[in-house]
């Protein structure tokens, strides 16, 4: 199964709470699930909690928590990759995300 956020990776993204004055965060990451056709946009992460922030476009576009270890879990649980990170991605505003 994939790693969504591996260590090389997890250095590069700004702890929980970092970036919360900022007006125009860095997307870092961005999972996603072409079964839901969901998306996350990670713009802080704990590698300790597995936790993540970031803007989630789901059935509603929200700010909010997710955690990367239960992700990871329903990809275990299922056999594959429901939720994938973009290989593509480079990191950007998220306005520009979107």
């Amino acid at each position: 199964m994939q790693e969504l956020i591996p260590k090389e990776l997890a250095a590069a993204v700004p702890p929980l709470y970092a970036t919360e004055d900022e007006a125009e965060p860095i997307a870092r990451v961005k999972l996603f699930s072409c079964f839901n056709g969901w998306t996350w946009l990670v713009t802080e992460y704990d590698p300790e909690s597995g936790e993540a922030y970031g803007l989630v476009k789901g059935f509603e576009e929200e700010w909010g928590y997710f955690s990367i270890r239960e992700m990871e879990e329903v990809n275990r649980s299922k056999g594959f990759n429901v939720i994938e990170r973009d290989f593509c991605f480079e990191p950007k505003p998220v306005s520009e995300a979107r």
